[in-house]
């Protein structure tokens, strides 16, 4: 292997400490070297000898330093990626990438012109519920789709305290921005640009300023119908996936237990790290030619966020093609902003 990574963390709050830190310190593509934490300073406490930079100004400056990963709160991450290119550092930024695809084509641009590499965290692709059912799709195993259900289902009534999500004056709120983001990859992921899109968002929790539910509806060739959905006040969870084609139905729900086993602080070189419980298993319907009805029960591929990391390892050091591509992301904020 190439000499590792030597990287740098933006933010040690919950996205840092669960999705970004263990990958960084377990993954030998990379030496986790420093993190900017700006009052309390807890990540040496788990990782010894770990850097802590009061600023992303002296993160910045550390020349030894070269993948830079911006997991800082969705309106600055433009300026801040903008920052670390002309700073001479590789960027690894959470979804979304920025708030407008302008910003997203200026940011690839800056890229290629200081030959260094913009690259999204798009963890979900990893999740092992849609590696399951991406298998699925592209097994054909169930004819020629007719309909998709994506959603990301979730309960919370109170108004959360981070402003920049919950303020209408600040760019990129809400839970389009949000969940929408991983939706919309998932969907683009598998089936490429829609031909045409609705959208439609509302706010129901009491007090709320931006949106807290929304849905897409996306139309691909062939008459396939694709469905993206997610709110806030939903008490009971349906599907997080639903297929139907003329040879079948695929369901799933959400079963994925990487986030969980992390923030558990189970580490992902831990023995059943990203295995589903039994139970788990989404539902395969077939219907034969005499229409009969077939039943059976798919076990899930392991969630695998660190193939994430491995791909990051190679797209900079052998300059390989990073697999959520330019086009997608550009695609995927034209929708968000749209």
């Amino acid at each position: 292997m190439s000499k590792p990574l030597v990287t740098g963390l933006m933010s040690y709050g919950m996205s840092g400490k669960v999705f970004h830190a263990p990958f960084l310190a377990c993954n030998p593509g990379f030496i986790f070297k420093a993190v900017v934490e700006r009052s309390v300073k807890t990540a040496a406490l788990k990782y010894p000898g770990l850097l802590s930079y009061n600023t992303v100004d002296e993160l910045l400056a550390d020349d030894e330093i070269e993948l830079i990963v911006v997991n800082t709160p969705n309106y600055t991450h433009y300026d801040f990626a903008v920052r670390a290119l002309h700073a001479g550092k590789h960027v690894l930024i959470e979804k979304p990438a920025a708030v407008t695809s302008a910003e997203v084509v200026r940011l690839f641009a800056l890229a290629r012109e200081l030959n260094l590499k913009v690259m999204i965290y798009q963890n979900r692709r990893y999740n092992s519920d849609f590696l399951a059912v991406k298998n699925v799709i592209e097994s054909g195993m169930l004819g020629k789709l007719i309909e998709i259900h994506f959603r990301i289902d979730r309960y919370r009534m109170a108004i959360g305290t981070k402003h920049f999500k919950e303020s209408k004056e600040v760019p990129g709120n809400g839970l389009m921005y949000d969940l929408g983001s991983h939706l919309i990859d998932g969907a683009i992921c598998i089936l490429g640009k829609p031909l045409s899109y609705t959208k439609t968002t509302a706010a129901h929790r009491t007090g709320s300023e931006v949106d807290d539910y929304f849905h897409f509806h996306l139309r691909y060739p062939n008459q396939l119908n694709v469905y993206l959905t997610s709110g806030l006040l939903i008490a009971e969870p349906e599907a997080g996936f639903v297929l139907h084609g003329t040879s079948g139905s695929f369901i799933k729900m959400r079963t994925d237990v990487q986030e969980a086993q992390l923030a558990q602080n189970m580490l992902p070189v831990d023995e059943g790290f990203g295995i589903e419980p039994e139970g788990s298993e989404g539902k395969l319907v077939i219907i034969d030619a005499e229409n009969n009805k077939h039943i059976e029960r798919l076990i899930a591929p392991d969630g695998a966020y660190n193939e994430l990391f491995n791909a990051v390892f190679h797209t900079v050091r052998d300059n390989a093609s990073f697999p959520v591509t330019e086009e997608q992301i550009i695609w995927q904020l034209e929708m968000l902003e749209s």
